[in-house]
């Protein structure tokens, strides 16, 4: 993992958000415990039932990459499993994000293969290309998703970071992560977050005893 990488595997997909980066949607779940990944973005889009173009992304995407696949015009078919899996990982792919259904996931596990997916499915694909495609635009899981954007998930989530933002989002989710930290030193003293963070507790109804 190059050091970009590994710094925002470290802040995590949270902080990340905090910090300004792009969130997808909360349907999108690690395939399996403890699955990180970071990347650039290699983007696909999967015809209805059909993985050709998942086929045709594992053979061309660079080293490093995260395939980032909009498969939720027709979600719930197997679109990647073992056989994928062994693919990407001889050709030094980071993982995948999908808006659609996997399938071996006891097998992706045991390979470590760090998969983020809307759902799991086993229902075969077809490989025949149909209007499959690859290194456009996407929409995963409600937020778009360019070729290059660095890709974050974690147990949390996935966040998205456009090439350009990446230094500001950096300094403000450092920012986060270290006032994160002073609160967490505050509160075991006996701090509370009431006022720690200022908040006026009187906007809550309180029952009285």
């Amino acid at each position: 993992m190059n050091r970009p990488a590994a710094e925002l595997v470290a802040l995590g997909a949270s902080a990340l958000g905090d910090g300004g980066a792009r969130t997808l949607g909360p349907a999108l779940r690690p395939a399996w415990p403890g699955a990180t990944l970071a990347g650039p973005a290699f983007t696909v889009t999967a015809g209805v039932g059909d993985n050709l173009a998942l086929h045709t992304a594992v053979a061309r995407a660079p080293q490093g990459s995260v395939l980032v696949v909009d498969a939720s015009r027709a979600p719930a078919y197997g679109y990647w499993g073992e056989v994928l899996t062994t693919a990407a990982m001889a050709r030094n792919i980071a993982g995948l994000v999908i808006d659609g259904g996997v399938r071996d996931v006891d097998a992706v596990a045991g390979r470590r293969f760090p998969v983020f997916s809307t759902l799991i499915a086993h229902r075969g694909t077809t490989k025949l290309g149909g209007d499959g495609s690859v290194g456009a635009t996407v929409v995963v899981a409600g937020a778009a998703v360019s070729p290059g954007d660095w890709v974050v998930g974690d147990a949390d989530g996935v966040s998205v970071v456009p090439p350009a933002d990446l230094a500001a989002v950096l300094v403000a989710s450092r920012a986060q992560v270290s006032r994160e930290a002073e609160l967490r030193t505050a509160l075991d003293a006996g701090k509370t977050t009431i006022e720690l963070l200022g908040l006026d507790p009187s906007a809550v109804a309180i029952a009285s005893d």
